[in-house]
């Protein structure tokens, strides 16, 4: 008994030097990483059985988290939101079909699955109005920048989005042709000149686009944000549904009449939005959630609600602006990320959790990095130009699980060499933790 006592304490303690090895061996890491690219990194490793943080690097120090910020969006979708979105509201008068959107993404959105909406539209009358609800938010967010207007990460934000808020433009190098599934936006085609490689630019205050063919021709495909109006997204639904859509002046009234329409599962939007780091879906859901808590479509009123009541008790209050994480206005610290994955893992269960969110290897943003069949990382990304974040769940080859959140801002080079030393100290911790 006493030789079986000793060897007992003998793995422990070898257990504890490795711990302690690998801490060390981490820590050193980190400041090579800050001194090699001049940057600002924190990284927090946290044990959730034990409620110790492992590895602290400058775990209270705040950083812009890009797209780590949708999963605050995310956690507060899953509170706020029902299993199956509300795709639009509507109310019959003298048989005349009024309709209001609720924020919902789904709408003609070829990222998400079809939504119930359409089918629901098609089958009214041949005439349908489209009414404008209470909508306070601007089309782009608080500190996003203004030449990504270009850009279908940047498409507007919408009380009824349709089509993502994103025309499409194809051109065959055979024949030259442009063509569109939206034939509404070719009345703003113009033809510019010959240029090295196709381009197609937008006006910045207009939907005037010009089409720059390119000297070699080739096959191209150009997804452009259009300038959202309700009369744009009544034309819109007009040439699809092959009805009439007319956009009225109408206020929302609050009494019986209003009917609700469901579009598609919450968990279905959360899952795009996730694992493909879906800026539109992100924003859209941020009104939803207001739409859900008050009559108003606002992402402040969402954020607010949510600083409040689920948000209180992090570590450090994060200073959070939209629902994307476009904006560098966003600001948070490693330990409240860590914070945060915690609370998410302990209220919903981690067999619907894990499916929603990029993997190493898997699907989504994380498809080409940590790749591991089991793959041993679960999580988020975040990346804005000199700036790349990586943070949730990390599973050991000695079966441990641990939360992580690996933050890296105001790198001046790509991130692809960033991205390597992250990959190279995840998976150190990976393989002796």
């Amino acid at each position: 008994m006493p030789n079986m006592k000793i060897h007992i304490c003998f793995i422990l303690l070898v257990l504890l030097a490795s711990c302690v090895s690998t801490e060390k061996t981490v820590r050193k890491s980190l400041n090579e990483l800050e001194s090699n690219f001049n940057n600002h990194s924190g990284f927090v490793l946290y044990d959730p059985e034990t409620g110790e943080y492992l590895i602290d690097y400058q775990g209270d120090t705040y950083f812009t988290p890009a797209s780590n910020t949708k999963i605050l969006t995310f956690y507060t979708s899953l509170k706020v939101l029902p299993d199956s979105l509300t795709g639009l509201e509507y109310t019959i008068r003298n048989d005349s079909l009024i309709f209001w959107g609720t924020g919902d993404p789904s709408l003609l959105y070829d990222e998400l699955p079809d939504s119930h909406v359409f089918e629901f539209l098609s089958n009214q009358g041949d005439t349908l109005y489209l009414a404008r609800r209470n909508y306070e938010d601007d089309a782009f967010g608080p500190g996003w920048s203004w030449a990504d207007y270009l850009y279908p990460y940047s498409s507007e934000r919408a009380d009824l989005p349709v089509y993502g808020n994103t025309f499409t433009m194809e051109h065959d190098s055979l024949t030259g042709y442009l063509s569109t599934p939206q034939p509404y936006f070719r009345r703003f085609i113009w033809l510019g000149d010959t240029l090295e490689n196709d381009r197609m630019l937008r006006d910045i205050h207009t939907n005037k686009t010009t089409f720059y063919p390119g000297k070699t021709p080739e096959n191209s495909t150009f997804e452009i944000p259009f300038i959202y109006s309700r009369e744009i997204a009544s034309r819109l639904l007009s040439d699809t549904l092959n009805k009439t859509v007319i956009p009225v002046e109408l206020q929302i009234p609050r009494d019986s009449r209003i009917q609700k329409v469901s579009s598609i599962l919450l968990d279905s939007a959360l899952t795009v939005m996730m694992q493909q780091s879906d800026n539109f879906i992100a924003e859209q859901l941020l009104l939803m959630s207001a739409y859900a808590l008050s009559d108003t479509l606002s992402s402040e009123i969402a954020i607010d609600y949510a600083l409040e009541n689920y948000f209180n008790e992090m570590p450090q209050e994060p200073q959070w602006v939209d629902g994307s994480g476009l904006s560098r206005y966003n600001l948070i610290t490693p330990k409240s990320v860590i914070w945060l994955w915690e609370r998410i893992f302990d209220e919903f269960p981690e067999e619907r959790i894990l499916p929603m969110l990029a993997s190493g290897g898997g699907p989504g943003t994380l498809e080409n990095w940590y790749v591991s069949n089991p793959p041993f990382i679960y999580g988020k990304t975040g990346t804005l130009r000199n700036n790349h974040n990586v943070s949730g769940i990390i599973y050991t080859a000695k079966g441990n699980r641990y939360l992580f959140s690996f933050m890296n801002n105001n790198y001046p080079t790509s991130s692809t060499p960033v991205k390597r030393k992250m990959e190279q100290i995840l998976r150190l911790i990976n393989e002796n933790l």
